[in-house]
């Protein structure tokens, strides 16, 4: 959920993003995420796989993870329409599957988590947001360079069935980095501020963690062929260990507007 989106003009020629990151905790690999973005004309797919384990079982979170959102493109837009999410840890399982329309939340199917102690969900904390996945492509100006400030001067109201958080951007620097395979090239890099709202627990040690005041920052990559950005690498530095997730696949293809059709992402 590091991610969200809003597509500029001329930024959805028909294409794919194929990406897999490595997660690490003080230099340990403990987990990683596969992600596979189509969009054609009028509408999109996102799903993605996570897992994660290790010393991350006993600080934050541990379990595996599954993720779809569809939605269509309007004025240039990303509007989602479904998001469904499965996770299974060793204490809980959680399924949600959210109906949106326009930004609104009109069905939720979701197996609620123990309320005790946790920030009630009004109606107003299901309205004007984005699910987690459309959390995933960042879009620059119809004109002027792909890579710019602005890329990084948004919030992100996310809702992922359970809890509503912001994430609020800013512009931090340029940077370049290569990965195993695919993009190499220039990124530009965003700082990151976590703000819970409503849904979570307190005294969940992965919302204190991202809640108290560590620096954090994103770094967006160009996806080919298109004026989209996505994320190259999320890091967030601790006085005890740091945790990054990043990519070592980011590869995109891309054909003419009118050339296929997005396909239904495949079964989780």
């Amino acid at each position: 959920a590091f991610m969200t989106a809003a597509v500029g003009d001329h930024a959805h020629a028909e294409g794919k993003l194929d990406a897999s990151y490595r997660i690490s905790f003080a230099r340990i690999p403990v987990g990683d995420i596969t992600a596979t973005v189509v969009f054609g004309d009028s509408e999109y797919t996102i799903s993605a796989r996570a897992r994660a384990g290790g010393v991350m079982k006993v600080l934050l979170v541990d379990g595996e993870g599954s993720f779809t959102t569809r939605g269509t493109i309007k004025d240039g837009h990303p509007v989602p329409t479904t998001f469904t999410s499965k996770i299974v840890s060793n204490t809980e399982t959680s399924d949600v599957t959210m109906v949106l329309d326009e930004g609104s939340v009109k069905e939720l199917a979701a197996a609620s988590p123990p309320s005790q102690g946790r920030v009630p969900v009004t109606a107003a904390n299901r309205k004007s947001i984005v699910d987690p996945l459309t959390a995933v492509l960042f879009s620059t100006a119809a004109a002027g360079e792909t890579l710019s400030q602005e890329a990084c001067r948004r919030t992100l109201p996310i809702f992922d069935g359970h809890q509503r958080y912001d994430l609020k951007l800013a512009f931090k620097r340029m940077d370049k980095v290569t990965a195993e395979k695919g993009y190499a090239g220039p990124v530009v890099v965003c700082s990151v501020s976590y703000e819970p709202i409503a849904g979570h627990h307190i005294s969940t040690p992965l919302v204190k963690y991202l809640s108290d005041g560590r620096e954090m920052e994103m770094a967006l990559a160009p996806i080919a062929g298109t004026r989209l950005l996505a994320p190259f690498r999320m890091s967030v530095v601790s006085m005890v260990a740091n945790l990054v997730i990043e990519a070592n696949r980011f590869e995109a293809t891309s054909q003419p507007s009118g050339a296929s059709t997005v396909a239904d992402p495949k079964p989780q």
